[in-house]
């Protein structure tokens, strides 16, 4: 499950791109045989114009405006990976404000983006509503992206982010896959979802106010009415446990949300990123950095190293857990993986994480001179 948390604002539609909803009942799942594409142009690659049995496809929608750029490379390594198992791979350009942007895009990724790539078609008044992207990720009640649809046999066999497509793809091209399983527990997952809105903005209001007194009374009073929701809150209540001194609590909820999350590397991300955060006013108490970094470890495993996001968070984690000379090993890591990713060097990651390599450099000369004097 994905908590639309202020962190999270990286992978989910920007302000004026929100998705509608659908009934539950008309929610496109699991199980569901694929919608039609509807697509104006193919930029890259062989084109695909309609699904054929007995085929696995993966479809993802992305944008070039969104972060999560460090899932084409990953796409592309499992493109190949699968090549002569007859897998094929395409995305979609979609909520472009300026199509012109995504052939130039695509250009420049070069051999990183090794598969097929089209563009929604949309009508040009309004480039960033996609018919398909309306018919796939709104109808689906996705409202993030990058999102991965898996598809075999013209049936949708699996949804979710493309960083988390490595296991389910090995079992679906395998056969192994329990198509009504999965399709129940990702209904089971939406409906949580829906009944969470009902507690959300009191939740919220009181999170994001910094009144974590407030928050964490709200959130035991969402599981109260709504057991199943512990692990939807699992998140923000840990963050609001922090933020109030209760840490032995708090790392009660922190191993919950390691084995909740353990396969699950932008979750991991997610859960543990404000409590490193260097942006806190104060830093959090050791025994949670602690635990933050086997959670971000974790999630750098997952990724092999590559996503630019998770080292960021890791080199956070390592600072705050007293590792300086690690976090400047990893957020060396990260510059070069944003080197490779991203060429504009003007972008703000580039300052950012140049700023945060010198601050670790710094301190690992002055834990260097303690050990030497």
């Amino acid at each position: 499950m994905r908590l639309l948390l202020p962190f999270l604002a990286a992978l989910t539609l920007a302000s004026g791109h929100a998705l509608t909803t659908t009934r539950a009942d008309e929610m496109l799942n699991i199980g569901d045989p694929a919608p039609p594409l509807s697509l104006s142009k193919w930029l890259k690659g062989e084109k695909i114009e309609r699904f054929e049995p007995g085929r696995v496809y993966v479809v993802m929608f992305w944008a070039t405006w969104a972060p999560g750029r460090e899932a084409i490379p990953h796409v592309t390594e499992l493109a190949h990976k699968y090549r002569n198992k007859g897998v094929r791979f395409f995305g979609i350009a979609s909520y472009e404000d300026d199509p012109n942007q995504v052939k130039p895009f695509v250009d420049q990724m070069g051999d990183r983006m090794d598969y097929s790539v089209a563009m929604d078609r949309a009508p040009a008044d309004n480039p960033s509503q996609g018919a398909t992207a309306r018919a796939w990720l709104e109808a689906a009640e996705e409202s993030g992206i990058p999102t991965a649809f898996v598809i075999r046999d013209r049936t949708i066999a699996w949804i979710g982010h493309p960083l988390e497509i490595d296991r389910p793809l090995a079992d679906i091209v395998a056969g192994k896959w329990d198509l009504a399983a999965r399709a129940r527990t990702r209904l089971e997952a939406k409906s949580l979802e829906r009944k969470s809105r009902a507690f959300r903005d009191k939740v919220e209001t009181s999170y994001r106010g910094k009144d974590y007194s407030g928050a964490l009374a709200a959130i035991d009073e969402a599981i109260e009415k709504e057991p199943a929701l512990a692990d939807e809150y699992a998140k923000m209540r840990f963050d609001c446990l922090a933020e109030l001194g209760q840490v032995d609590e708090a790392l009660k909820v922190g191993e919950r949300m390691l084995k909740l999350h353990h396969d699950q590397a932008m979750e991991l991300n997610n859960d543990f990123f404000s409590v490193v955060d260097l942006a806190r006013d104060k830093a959090a108490d050791s025994r949670l950095a602690r635990q933050a970094l086997e959670g971000l470890r974790r999630a750098n495993e997952l990724t092999k190293g590559r996503n630019i996001y998770i080292l960021n968070t890791l080199a956070q984690a390592q600072f705050r857990a007293d590792d300086p000379a690690g976090a400047v090993a990893t957020q060396e890591q990260a510059l070069r993986e944003l080197d490779a990713q991203v060429a504009n060097k003007s972008h703000p990651f580039h300052r950012t994480y140049r700023q945060r390599l010198d601050m670790y450099r710094r301190a690992a000369a002055r834990e260097a001179r303690k050990k030497t004097s």
